[in-house]
């Protein structure tokens, strides 16, 4: 659902100031709806009038224009915009890749700020460069089957480098039905590092 107020106004006009300065958006993604009228004013209802997913995309072309970078967005949203998915490919893919996806990440957050800001709903918002998350996520399943086989193996937990959220994310999702491991993250901030454990026998029981 997206973000709406109620208010008293004496006019139209400031009702549309009032809504404004309540929901922090500009008037053109604003709709006015007036409920009646009351011996103080005009009730009204403002809600957001948007299109998250195409806002979204809006956003990462003001982006890559002001940085004079060509490219190609594609934007898909996934069942009525509970999840909203972008794919950027340019010619400057690495820049805005950056080391360890740090550049990503930051325009990750940025988007998915714009979309809250629209919504009282959380909408799960992702964005990937040239595919680069896709082709890690495919390099961390694949180096945490080989990790989970050897824990298995020797009983002995490894202890990974550390990984932004989203890269823990796809560990943990990759080995949660493993019967032999089981992975648990320690550490803060950056330096938070996923562990793969084996399982003890009684704990398969």
């Amino acid at each position: 659902m997206q973000k709406k107020v109620e208010f008293v106004a004496k006019t139209q006009e400031e009702a549309m100031d009032i809504a404004v300065e309540k929901l922090h958006i500009s008037a053109d993604k604003i709709f006015i709806n007036v409920l009646g009228e009351l011996p103080e004013g005009l009730n009204c209802e403002a809600l957001v009038d948007v299109n998250l997913t195409l806002e979204g995309k809006k956003y990462l072309e003001d982006i890559l224009k002001t940085m004079n970078i060509g490219y190609q967005i594609e934007a898909r949203s996934i069942n009525n915009e509970e999840q909203i998915h972008y794919l950027v490919d340019t010619y400057e893919n690495s820049l805005l890749i950056g080391v360890k996806g740090k550049t990503l990440d930051a325009l990750q957050t940025l988007v998915r700020n714009l979309i809250s800001s629209y919504t009282k709903e959380k909408v799960v918002t992702t964005l990937d460069i040239g595919g680069y998350k896709s082709n890690r996520a495919h390099q961390l399943e694949i180096l945490a089957t080989k990790t989970a086989k050897e824990v298995a193996k020797t009983k002995v937990e490894v202890k990974l480098q550390p990984m932004s959220a989203y890269e823990r994310r796809v560990i943990h999702e990759k080995l949660s039905d493993w019967r032999d491991v089981y992975t648990e993250s320690e550490g803060e901030g950056e330096d938070r590092a996923i562990i793969i454990k084996p399982r003890l026998k009684e704990e398969n029981n």
